[in-house]
Formats: C-alpha cells, structure tokens, sequence
C-alpha cells in the first residue's frame, strides 16, 4: 500500500482532528491514574480505595460512550465532538477548583468518563472517510491518541510535585481548550458517512451475537490497556517503592509501546486479518502477564509490561480492523457500544488488582487471574472462528484473516496421517 493512496483515500484533516481529540480526551480520561499516590497520600486510601478512584472514569466512560455514540449519529462526529470537548473542561476544571474530599473525586471521576466516550465520535468520524482496504490503518491512526496517557503520566505527576495536584487539572484545561478549537476547523463530516439509523436499527445490532463477542474483545484489549495505564503508576509505586514522579516516568515508558503500536497493529491487520493477529496477541499478553505475576525485580518487569501493553495497543487495531467490515453500516452505535465494554473491562481491572492487593498483599495473585482470563479468551475466539468462517460472507472472511478450527485441526491430522 502506497502512502499517497491512502492519503488520497480520505480526508487527512478529519483524520488529524480525531486523533487530536480521542489524545486530549485521553489524557483527562486517565489523568486520575498518575495523580492516584498523590491523592491517595492526601487521604489515607486503602489500597481498593485507590483502585476504585483510578478505575472509576473508565466505568463511567462505559456509560457515557452509547450517549456519545448515538449523538454522533443524530448531530454527527464533527458536531458530537465539539459538545464532548467542551463538556470535559468542567471536571477538570471541579478538580482545580472544588475538589476538597474523597467524595468529590468519585464525581470528578465519573465525569471526566466523557473523555472516555470520545472514542463512539473519534473512529466514526476518521472510519466514515476511508474505504474497507485502509480501515485498519485509519483506525489505528485515530486510535493512536491513547498517547494522550503519555501526556498524563509524564507530566501530570511532575507538576503536581512542584505546584500540588489541584493545580494538574488547570494544566489540563490548556490542550482541551487548544484541540476543541483545532477541531472546530478541521473535522469535516464524509458525505460518505451512513445515513441516521432508525431505533429499530439499534435493536437489530442488539440482538446480533457478534455484538456480543466483539465488546468481550475489545473489553480484554483496550480495557486491559487502559486499566494498565491507569493503575500502573500506583502499581510501581506501591510494589516497588518508587517516588511518584519516578512511578510516573515508568508507567510512561511502557504505555508508550501501546500507544504506538495500535497504528501497526492496523496495518498488519490489514495484511494478515485482523482475526489472526488478535487470536496471537490475546495469547501473548496471556504469556506476559503469567510472567509479570511473579512480580520479577524491576529490571524485568518493566521490559515485560512494554511487551504486554505493545500487544494490547496492537490488539485494540486488530479489533477495529473487524468491526467497521462486519457492521459497515452501524459503525458509529456498534463502535459505542464496543468501546463501552473496553471501558469495563477497564475497570475491573484496576478494583480487582485493588481489591486484591487488600487481601493478599501483593498484586500477583490478582495479575495471575488476569493471565487466565486472556488464555481462554483467546480460546473462545480460536472456536469463535469456525461460526464465523460459516456465517460471514467470503469478502469479510478475506479480509479478516477468519479460518475455521475444525477444518485447520483435521488439515492437521491429515498431515500427521500421511
């Protein structure tokens, strides 16, 4: 694939407005997380405490990203994100002025899970402009502003070191405010985009099982990453007793790998099938996060957990290399919805690991459950795969990279036989 096919493909300023917006929006999703040991030294939180607060807009961007959704659908992306921007300047801006108890930040939390619904308007309105060859690609480049964690875990912690973290939230609300403007000019609705669909529509995604097994999916890859990078700086410093800018730094170091790499993981989607490549990374991460669970020293794990979170960035293009080819014409609700259980899965994450570490004292048992919970969700979709083979179209079979198990497992006994 040429770079000028695909730039000629779509509409290069709409894909630079969404992944302007889904990086910004990011970056105050998670912005709780690496300010967690500061809020959490201030008062005296357990440590479920902590991973409920960090774990608590991801929830919330469950609940939010349907509303999102079916705005983008009725006003379109370009008009959903310019409300979903300017709506996520007032948690921020309750967590400089009036955040003053535990309580409050339960609400501030739940709040900025409106960031997280950007993700319902960012993809629609890059996908919309690009056809089924390059959306993988498109996808993964819109997707790639979840290196808006970059900017939290990096910079988030420094500032509230030196200015305290009330202060973090006003730092915040400057490249919010930036991006609502640059999107404002850049964001263009495709022509292409599919018309409004009626609520019977909605019914019918409901009602479809792949709806069903795409947000399990997705629920394990972006809500593993994004749990990950929520919860990672508390994890650093809390497992391993480093300071909390220091925590920060660390935690930067390895999202980085997933926040890159989900541009790769569409492409090679695009190439392989987006089912293949899920199916190995899914069973990957299985392998890390077995690994990660011993609770190696820090010399280890850090090269472990940028493994593990370069696989679930990948996992997350591979993901949205499938959904817009199965449900070409609802992609904005289907993406809604999808994205709203990576939200979930988010937030497990973080309280169970929480949760744990209360009971047990350390947070390998909890990882160690997590790394079961992806060998077999890589199980289901290796069987998956056979209904899929049967009741999908051939274009779509092609272009996912879909096989059928039994026909693979007999191929192998034949080959063994002869």
């Amino acid at each position: 694939m040429k770079i000028s096919d695909f730039r000629n493909a779509g509409h290069t300023p709409s894909l630079i407005a969404a992944f302007l917006y889904f990086d910004v929006s990011f970056m105050a999703w998670v912005l709780l997380g690496p300010l967690g040991p500061f809020v959490a030294e201030t008062y005296k939180l357990s440590a479920t405490q902590k991973g409920f607060l960090v774990a608590l807009p991801l929830l919330a961007g469950s609940f939010f990203r349907p509303i999102l959704g079916v705005l983008g659908d009725v006003l379109g992306p370009r008009r959903a994100g310019i409300v979903g921007l300017a709506v996520t300047l007032i948690p921020l801006f309750l967590g400089w002025r009036f955040a003053s108890s535990l309580h409050s930040f339960y609400l501030i939390g739940f709040l900025l899970g409106i960031a997280g619904a950007s993700f319902a308007v960012a993809l629609p309105l890059a996908g919309t402009w690009y056809p089924p060859e390059y959306q993988g690609l498109a996808m993964g480049i819109a997707g790639a502003g979840n290196s808006g964690t970059l900017l939290a875990t990096l910079f988030a912690p420094r500032f509230a070191q030196h200015y305290g973290w009330p202060n973090a939230f006003a730092l915040a609300m400057l490249p919010v405010a930036l991006v609502l403007v640059l999107y404002s000019l850049m964001a263009k609705d495709s022509p292409k985009r599919p018309p409004r669909p009626a609520w019977r529509d909605y019914v019918v995604i409901f009602r479809q099982a792949d709806t069903a097994w795409f947000c399990l999916f997705y629920c394990f890859t972006f809500g593993g990453f994004v749990g990950l990078a929520s919860f990672l700086t508390l994890f650093f410093h809390d497992q391993y007793g480093l300071t909390k800018v220091h925590a920060g730094d660390f935690t930067t170091l390895v999202v980085v790998a997933g926040s890159f790499l989900r541009p790769v993981g569409g492409w090679i989607a695009d190439r392989i099938g987006g089912y293949r490549l899920l199916l190995a990374l899914l069973a990957g991460v299985g392998c890390c996060l077995a690994a990660i669970s011993s609770l190696p020293e820090l010399p280890v794990v850090v090269p472990l957990l940028f493994l593990c979170m370069g696989m679930l960035g990948m996992g997350n293009g591979a993901v949205f290399q499938l959904v817009p080819q199965r449900f070409s014409r609802h992609v904005g609700v289907v993406t809604g919805l999808v994205g709203a259980a990576g939200g979930l899965g988010g937030f497990l994450l973080p309280s169970l690991l929480g949760a744990t570490k209360d009971r047990v004292g350390d947070y390998g048992t909890g990882l160690l459950a997590f790394s079961i919970a992806f060998f077999v969700a890589s199980a289901l979709l290796l069987l998956r795969g056979t209904a899929w083979a049967r009741d999908w179209d051939e274009a779509f079979v092609s272009r996912s990279g879909v096989f059928c198990f039994r026909t693979f497992a007999r191929n192998l006994v034949s080959a063994d036989e002869n």
